[in-house]
């Protein structure tokens, strides 16, 4: 109440501004991957990198997933054969083999150099050969994020040779009755718990545990929330579905147009085109954020009701195809994502609508595309004029 939005439309906005924050950090994040997976290696949790780098949890779980983990037996072979003859320290000065050693994982020592060397060169000659698994191996970190403990549990399967004494420079104790606990940030209380082995060993890897840590306090990404939103858009889809059959405009949907083998294919294809009245950017009126209102926003949401006497505030347009959007519409998103997205359907099927059901920004910072995409927030309007010169709203025709 106190900003004018809905509790969606401010957390669609929020995390809109989250995912920009998190594109133009992102490179400089990855450029220090081997920094992170040190840290990591030597006993930083994977929610604590996450914080120190101010960078989204699931994202650094990824990251050192995709450096510390193995996908099959085949590419443990292939990496252990790289660093053959070279001797990687441990953090209590032994090395993999029990010899001793001066040099520590935590300096950039000759060890740990060559390591990194013989890695480049063995990636740079086998490109062709890794280039065909690439896409297994997105397959085995997407299931690795999605079910640490199944694909991760196992330390001496899931983890490379040469990173396996990181399991036990991690922060999660084991209990005297062999219990294992990874304990919630926020609450304190138990996430976990891990019956061990012997008392002696963890039944799952750190490296599984962290994950699922990192992957469930993470409010923003991660599986759960990409499916949380799939399933918001489906709802909102089948809500834009249900009314136009409530106001008797006939349309195709996004699955029956992929049956006729359509390449690019909006949520609603409308059987033919319908007039839609719409405010003109320059009448726009920006809700408020606080209680001082003369100040401009850039939020608004499009009214869903439509006085016909005020022509002057109003202009028709056409439209051809709707696509659903459940987000909040802002400046960037628009531009950067769904406008590239839209202006496909417009080449293939003329003008047409799209719907931010949580509101968008003023109009007027919106393009367009040359007036062949209308923009509306809110709701779907209550009017719309059919080639007939028949106007249909919630209920059918209307009679004006």
């Amino acid at each position: 109440k106190r900003f004018g939005l809905s509790f969606e439309a401010l957390h669609s906005l929020f995390r809109n501004a989250h995912v920009i924050h998190m594109k133009r950090n992102s490179h400089s994040i990855r450029s220090q991957t081997m920094r992170h997976v040190k840290s990591y290696l030597n006993g930083s949790s994977i929610l604590n990198l996450a914080r120190k780098c101010n960078y989204p949890p699931s994202m650094m779980a990824r990251l050192i997933v995709e450096n510390v983990a193995t996908s099959s037996p085949a590419t443990t072979t292939a990496l252990a054969k790289v660093v053959s003859g070279v001797v990687l320290a441990t953090t209590d000065g032994r090395s993999c083999h029990g010899k001793n050693t001066n040099h520590s994982i935590h300096n950039n020592n000759p060890p740990f150099a060559k390591v990194k060397a013989k890695m480049a060169n063995a990636t740079t000659k086998t490109a062709p050969a890794l280039a065909s698994n690439n896409n297994n191996r997105k397959k085995f970190i997407t299931e690795a994020l999605r079910h640490p403990e199944k694909v991760l549990g196992c330390a001496s399967t899931s983890i490379l040779p040469e990173y396996m004494f990181s399991e036990k420079n991690g922060t999660i104790t084991i209990s005297s009755g062999g219990e294992q606990q990874l304990v919630d940030h926020f609450s304190r209380k138990p996430l976990y718990a891990v019956m061990a082995k012997n008392d002696c060993a963890p039944l799952l890897s750190r490296l599984s545990l962290e994950v699922r840590e990192a992957i469930d306090l993470d409010p923003m990404y991660g599986p759960r929330q990409d499916r949380e939103r799939h399933n918001v858009g489906i709802e909102y889809e089948l809500l834009l579905e249900q009314t136009l059959q409530s106001m008797d405009i006939p349309f195709e949907t996004e699955a029956e147009l992929r049956v006729r083998g359509t390449a690019k294919t909006p949520d609603v294809l409308l059987s033919c085109p319908v007039g839609l009245r719409v405010r003109r950017k320059e009448s726009q009126n920006p809700l408020c954020l606080n209680n001082n209102k003369e100040e401009d926003t850039t939020f608004q949401q499009s009214p869903s009701v439509i006085n016909l006497e005020d022509d002057d505030e109003y202009e028709w347009k056409i439209i051809c195809w709707i696509d659903s959007k459940a987000l909040f519409g802002d400046v960037e998103t628009h531009t950067n994502s769904v406008l590239p997205q839209v202006e496909t359907y417009v080449h293939r099927f003329g003008p047409g609508l799209v719907l931010y059901w949580f509101g968008h920004a003023p109009l007027s910072r919106l393009n367009d595309g040359h007036g062949d995409v209308v923009i509306v927030g809110g709701n779907m309007p209550d009017m719309l004029l059919l080639p007939t010169g028949e106007f249909h709203g919630r209920g059918g025709r209307m009679a004006l």
